[in-house]
């Protein structure tokens, strides 16, 4: 199993930080331009047990999620498990703390690649690719919220 960590300073309020991550549809405006990403029941609302089933693309190729929100603790912790993914286990925690000049967004991403010595040969390359994916996500999730 692989840890994950991305540490952001955010200049504003941890409930503004918070309720963006609450709004599914955020996540299309913090994911990298190559990859698109479409929400495939989503409904709105956010509570633990609720299952969001996302489908994203990146060079032609779908891949489907599905994943349940595990923990909601306003506005502090939001944990997600994906129940169907690429991967054989992820499991992501968004922290949210609130800091003397606005706040802080940490992500925490745990994950085990499937295939067994296959997917140790090509864990470099996707490790590579989360952690940009996350620097991207913090960019622009700092651009957004301190913008306005």
């Amino acid at each position: 199993m692989k840890t994950l960590m991305k540490k952001t300073q955010i200049n504003c309020e941890v409930e503004k930080l918070f309720d963006f991550h609450m709004d599914s549809n955020n996540i299309k405006k913090i994911t990298p331009q190559n990859i698109k990403v479409e929400l495939l029941n989503d409904d709105g609302s956010s509570y633990v047990g609720k299952i969001v089933k996302i489908k994203t693309t990146k060079f032609f190729i779908p891949t489907y999620w599905e994943v349940r929100i595990e923990k909601l603790q306003k506005p502090n912790i939001l944990i997600d498990i994906a129940l169907k993914s690429p991967f054989k286990y992820w499991r992501h925690q968004h922290i949210f703390n609130k800091k003397e000049n606005g706040c802080e967004l940490v992500d925490i991403i745990d994950y085990e690649l499937p295939f067994g010595v296959l997917g140790r040969l090509i864990e470099p390359l996707l490790t590579r690719d989360i952690k940009h994916m996350f620097e991207y996500r913090h960019s622009k999730t700092k651009e957004i919220l301190e913008s306005k």
